[in-house]
C-alpha cells in the first residue's frame, strides 16, 4: 500500500499579523513622539552603552487624511554584519495599524507565497516583516537617541480633525 503525503497550503494567521500591525503603530505613534515640529524626517542614532550601531531614518513619503506611506531605513551602521534594512510601511491611522508594503524596492509583499518560489519568499513572508519591523521599532525605542542636527518631526495621527469617541 503507498501512502502520498499531501502538502498543506499555508493558512495566513490573521490574528497574528493584526496584533503585529497594531503594535507597530503604536511603536511608530511612540517613536514620532520624540520630536515636534515640521520635518519629515526622524533620525536618530542607535547606542547600546557606548557602543555606536547606525542611524535610522523615518521619512513620510506620502500623506492623506487617514493613512501615511513612511520609508524605515537603516542609513548607516557600525559594521558589515547589517544589509541596512529598507521597508515601506503604511499607516493606516482609521484603524490603527501600520503594515509593512514593500521591501528594498519590490513593489508588493505577498500574504501567501507558494514555496519555493522565484525569490525565495517564505510563505509568511508578510508576519515575518512585520515581525521584523516590531523588533527594529522595540529595538529603536530601547536604544535610539534623536540626532541634534536632526529636524523637528511633524507629528499627526491623522485624525486630528475628528473629537475622540466618548
Amino acid at each position: 500500500m503507498s501512502v502520498t503525503l499531501r502538502k498543506q497550503r499555508y493558512v495566513p494567521d490573521l490574528q497574528r499579523l493584526g496584533a503585529l500591525c497594531e503594535g507597530n503603530y503604536q511603536r511608530l505613534r511612540r517613536l514620532r513622539r520624540v520630536q515636534g515640529g515640521d520635518s519629515d524626517i526622524l533620525q536618530f542614532d542607535l547606542h547600546r552603552e557606548a557602543n555606536y550601531l547606525g542611524r535610522v531614518s523615518i521619512s513620510v513619503l506620502q500623506q492623506t487624511r487617514y493613512t501615511e506611506t513612511l520609508l524605515l531605513e537603516q542609513v548607516h551602521n557600525s559594521g558589515r554584519w547589517l544589509n541596512n534594512p529598507e521597508l515601506t510601511v503604511r499607516v493606516y491611522h482609521d484603524a490603527s495599524m501600520a503594515e509593512v508594503i514593500s521591501f528594498y524596492g519590490n513593489r508588493q509583499v505577498a500574504a501567501v507565497n507558494d514555496y519555493p518560489n522565484r525569490f525565495m519568499h517564505h510563505p509568511d513572508e508578510k508576519v515575518q516583516l512585520n515581525g521584523f519591523v516590531a523588533d527594529w521599532l522595540d529595538y529603536c525605542l530601547r536604544f535610539g537617541h534623536v540626532t541634534p542636527d536632526a529636524g523637528q518631526w511633524r507629528y499627526t495621527d491623522g485624525l486630528e480633525d475628528q473629537t475622540p469617541a466618548q
